[in-house]
């Protein structure tokens, strides 16, 4: 970036020429592009030469493809030039339609008024400098700041420059940016500042600071808390120093993020390499980032243990109250025989009471007898809470081990400045400190006001005299669980964290918020720029014409997949069938190939080893040796692990594990997926896998057990019983897996949903997205919608789902009785009330100050009276209710969801086909493995589809070149998600040299051998 005479590198080769190269149009799209409209049809009859025409509409039809003009050949369009002589001039019979330069520009200047565009000129080139420099200071990630250019030229409906002028463009505004950060770190941070900074990458004791400082705990243990909370100490002043230099820089949270990966990536050697100026800003993001991080590894040990022993408590007193139920069971007999002693006529009245008591005492002695007195007195029935707190009494030592230095080590604090729950955290904070115990405290000394009434019996015993007294062991874990119950609430938090703080300090502050006007325009969130009331007026008539017209296709018969069951209140939609299935019988005709082959196959295609850069950068003198990457990336992504690929290749350990410490991060990971997932977009058989004619994606989580202790575990009884796993949460899109992140099993997906498009870094964009059930919640459509998506949810139940979620502008009385009806009115009112709130959680997202992750959990926390939710969740049920209508009254919708689903249940089989090591039990420990895991099996399946996907573009083309359109309709509808040609499984050897996949050869031999048209094919 620093270098003026290198270019920064952005797109690929194919992505370049993707972008910028003249469109090659099938016999379908030369229909679509070169049909004209009546005032096209006018400008060309104002051109009097033949030729000319035919040059005008070629140039029309690339310019409406690509929005930008292309210089060629005339014998490279031959084809379709020919099509439109045939279509438009059929008695023409020149040889080429040439033409001057000058009538050449003249047309082009014709299309862009016809198109309302605008041509390049250097005032625009000022003003994408500036829209640069702005965007560079959100994400400073190339690719990044090039889309967000492209977008604004597109909005801005300007011709885009040359890709060498983007270049510049983006690398001149990376570059300023550098040296802005640069020269305010510099003017910012004192002496002693740089010194403190500096001392990170000095080398103490064998290993450098900074090195020990980035080390994630591996799990809950109380060894690795106590860890974590001594790096905590080491790092509070240096926080400090960053809290008061980075908003100086004023950077958005995502580049604090960006900026602090770099520090995690880049060698000690390399970061002292660079501009000391820069690399404060980078320890500086550095230090902050790692210090929240910590803080939320700290908070969700704390929570982690409160759940462990409150649920060991409820589990211990459950069989506890059964075994004394058991064993009272078998005295009932025995008690009944005792009772009939009352009743006997056997025994006078006169005989004395203790005579009656040693009969008694006979059948039951005294305890068993007043035990079962007691459980009939009860009600039959126990205090399973004592019970608990009986089995927390035997637990206190190992509570207090390991939840006592983390309450040393956070500080928390709540909405109220008196909280009385604070006051008693901070107080039993300075009790653990001082090392006094609990009980050697008065109980006027002890803050009590935080105790709710009902437990006040469980945490006092009496003693002599009939005092009560207070029991310090129950009281610190009442403490404990009160504080998560206030965590998970939203109603306590920790500043000094990610997911613990307050909401407010997700959104962008309120200084920031007073230019509102100008960020949303910055943004390009059309909808936010219009008045709230305009918008709901739009939204209504939109609504309570989609609900009279559902129903009045539903009275008349129209919607014939409506079916009312007896009583004619319940109803039922039927589902269309359609299914893509994995692992076609075509491709059984396939030649068995190994998955080393098919890794290489997709580099020589894709150029995705070109990603995976050295740790060390430029001053590296190792250059990637593919052998070697190949057999890392599949050690971790068949979860085998180098040691055992070691064991299993022809390439040594040693060899392997240099490799993949230098080259393998889950950046140049992504960057490399990204690759193969843009060539895939390129091959004709894509776009041939539409739903409904645009690009329908759908997201979904997979449950993975780990087969190792992992501090990013979590319990899923559903599906592990009582072990623990991840869930990598993977968005697919037209058979493609664009982006995936790994998530705790206890986080609810729907939380993600907009997190895993916002972010995908593809050219794969799609535009209606589809979950499960797991994927909803009252947030999403109004996420989506804001943002240019469409949300296409599938409902386990949608009769239930439409009889409690569809609402309407109008009180529900108002609809007669209409079969589909709204169960309430919208509250409008709350919408506008608070509508600048929600433009401000919008932008926030926008511009990466936070994540939908943070922003959605934080909401569903807060209580139901909390006004921006209200609003929010009140406007989400507008997109909603649309989206409900229309899945009722559309069976394609229908349909083109379920197929979405379905594709990323066939990519989930895939995945497993390829972690099959382990017996599937993701045995790697940290997050950064297993994020490496993640990436390195997403790119192993990507490269599968792309083999896969390959070979059936070119059998596509051959068969249409041929005009067997039978074959090729069946050719389209054949899934790339497969496998069965692939070895995954035996010795893998990486050196020895091998005749590289020739997908032509394959093509000649298939063309030999029909397609089983008998096979089911996908829809």
């Amino acid at each position: 970036m620093d270098n003026p005479g290198k270019r920064l590198i952005i797109l690929s080769r194919d992505e370049i020429e993707a972008l910028y190269g003249r469109p090659c149009f099938t016999q379908e799209e030369r229909g679509e592009y070169f049909s004209l409209t009546p005032a096209e049809k006018g400008a060309l009859e104002q051109l009097r030469f033949i030729n000319a025409k035919i040059y005008f509409i070629l140039q029309l039809g690339y310019f409406k493809a690509r929005n930008m003009f292309f210089t060629f050949d005339l014998h490279e369009v031959r084809d379709d030039i020919r099509f439109i002589r045939n279509r438009y001039f059929p008695d023409f019979q020149d040889a080429e339609p040439d033409i001057t330069k000058v009538t050449r520009l003249k047309q082009q200047h014709t299309i862009l008024k016809l198109g309302n565009y605008r041509g390049w000129n250097s005032k625009e080139q000022s003003k994408l400098e500036a829209r640069a420099r702005q965007a560079a200071t959100v994400c400073s990630k190339p690719i990044y700041v090039f889309r967000e250019l492209m977008h604004y030229l597109a909005e801005r409906r300007v011709v885009a420059p040359g890709y060498s002028i983007l270049q510049n463009t983006v690398g001149g505004a990376l570059a300023y940016e550098q040296r802005r950060l640069a020269a305010t770190a510099n003017s910012q941070a004192d002496q002693s500042s740089k010194e403190a900074l500096k001392r990170l990458l000095a080398d103490t004791q064998g290993l450098h600071e900074i090195t020990l400082l980035k080390r994630d705990p591996r799990d809950f243990s109380n060894h690795e808390i106590r860890r974590e909370v001594e790096r905590g100490k080491q790092m509070r002043e240096l926080y400090e120093l960053s809290q008061k230099l980075l908003p100086h820089l004023k950077i958005s949270n995502e580049n604090i993020r960006y900026y602090a990966s770099l520090v995690d990536y880049y060698s000690v050697y390399k970061l002292r390499r660079l501009s000391e100026s820069i690399v404060y800003v980078y320890l500086l993001c550095f230090i902050q980032h790692r210090y929240q991080k910590l803080h939320d590894n700290l908070i969700q040990s704390l929570l982690h243990h409160v759940r462990k022993h409150s649920d060991e408590a409820k589990a211990a007193a459950k069989e506890l109250v059964y075994n004394v139920k058991v064993a009272t069971n078998a005295d009932l007999q025995k008690a009944g025989k005792v009772l009939k002693l009352f009743t006997d006529d056997d025994v006078a009245g006169s005989v004395p009471f203790e005579e009656v008591r040693k009969k008694a005492f006979a059948v039951m002695n005294a305890s068993e007898l007043e035990f079962v007195a007691q459980y009939l007195a009860t009600r039959a029935g126990f205090d399973e809470t004592g019970f608990q707190w009986q089995h927390l009494d035997k637990a206190a030592l190992r509570f207090k081990l390991t939840i006592r230095p983390i309450l040393q080590g956070v500080e928390f604090t709540a909405a109220a400045a008196d909280d009385p729950l604070m006051e008693a955290a901070c107080f039993l904070e300075e009790a653990c400190r001082s090392g006094k115990p609990l009980g050697a405290y008065k109980e006027q000394e002890i803050p009590l006001r935080w105790i709710p009434e009902k437990m006040k019996r469980y945490l006092y015993v009496r003693c002599e005299g009939n005092r009560k007294r207070l029991l310090p062991d129950r009281y610190e874990f009442l403490l404990y669980r009160h504080l998560r119950y206030g965590l998970e609430a939203g109603d306590v938090f920790c500043r000094d964290s990610v997911r613990f703080r307050s909401m407010k300090d997700d959104l962008l502050s309120d200084d920031q918020w007073s230019n509102k006007d100008k960020l949303i325009a910055e943004a390009g969130l059309d909808i936010l720029q219009q008045p709230i009331q305009t918008h709901l007026k739009d939204l209504e008539e939109q609504l309570e014409t989609r609900i009279a017209e559902v129903n009045r296709r539903i009275a008349t018969g129209e919607n014939t997949h409506f079916k009312l069951k007896a009583g004619g209140i319940r109803w039922t939609l039927e589902y269309p069938s359609d299914s893509e299935a994995v692992n076609h019988p075509f491709f059984d005709q396939l030649p068995q190939t190994d998955i080393g082959s098919v890794l290489r196959f997709a580099d020589r295609e894709c150029r995705f080893m070109d990603a995976f850069t050295h740790m060390l950068g430029r001053h590296s003198r190792q250059s990637p040796d593919a052998p070697g990457l190949i057999a890392c990336i599949l050690a971790w992504g068949t979860n085998m692990g180098i040691a055992r690929m070691g064991q299993r290749s022809d390439i040594g350990y040693h060899a392997l594990v240099s490799a993949s410490d230098n080259f393998l991060r889950p950046e140049t990971l992504r960057e490399a997926n990204d690759r193969v997932s843009n060539a895939i977009a390129q091959l004709p058989i894509f776009r041939h896998y539409d739903i409904g004619d645009t690009v329908h994606s759908s997201s979904d989580g997979q449950k993975f057990e780990t087969g190792v202790r992992t501090f990013t575990a979590r319990h899923s009884p559903k599906y592990w019983g009582l072990k623990k796993g991840i869930v990598p949460y993977t968005a697919n899109a037209n058979h493609v897996p664009i982006n995936a992140y790994n998530i705790g099993a206890d986080e609810h997906e729907s939380h993600f949903v907009f997190d895993i498009l916002f972010n995908n870094s593809t050219d794969i964009q799609p535009e209606i997205h589809s979950t499960d059930t797991h994927g909803t919640n009252e947030v999403n459509f109004a996420l989506l919608h804001i943002f240019g998506y469409q949300f296409a949810p599938r409902y386990k139940d949608m009769y239930d789902k439409a009889r409690t979620s569809l609402t309407g502008f109008r009180h529900p009385s108002r609809y007669g009785d209409a079969i589909i009806k709204p169960v309430r009115k919208i509250r409008a009112n709350d919408i506008i009330r608070d509508w600048d709130e929600c433009r401000r959680i919008f932008v926030s997202l926008a511009r990466k100050e936070t994540t939908q992750s943070t922003i959605v959990r934080k909401l569903s926390a807060h209580a139901r009276n909390n006004r921006t939710k209200r609003a929010l969740w009140e406007y989400d049920s507008i997109h909603r209710s649309l989206y409900l209508l229309n899945y009722i009254d559309s069976p394609a919708l229908r349909q083109h969801v379920q197929r979405a689903l379905n594709r990323g249940e066939n990519y989930h089989q895939l995945c497993r086909a390829v972690s099959f090591a382990s017996f599937g039990k993701i045995r790697f420990k940290t997050a950064f493995e297993q994020d490496l895991w993640l990436e390195c099996s997403r790119l192993i399946a990507n490269s599968i589809i792309f083999y896969n996907a390959s070979i059936l573009s070119r059998l596509l083309e051959h068969q249409e070149s041929i005009g067997d359109m039978q074959a090729a309709d069946a050719t389209k509808k054949v899934s790339p998600v497969a496998w069965q040609h692939i070895n995954l499984h035996g010795r893998y050897e990486f050196l020895k040299q091998l005749d590289p996949i020739n997908v032509g050869a394959i093509i000649r031999e298939l063309t030999k051998i029909p397609i089983n048209h008998e096979a089911p094919l996908a829809a």
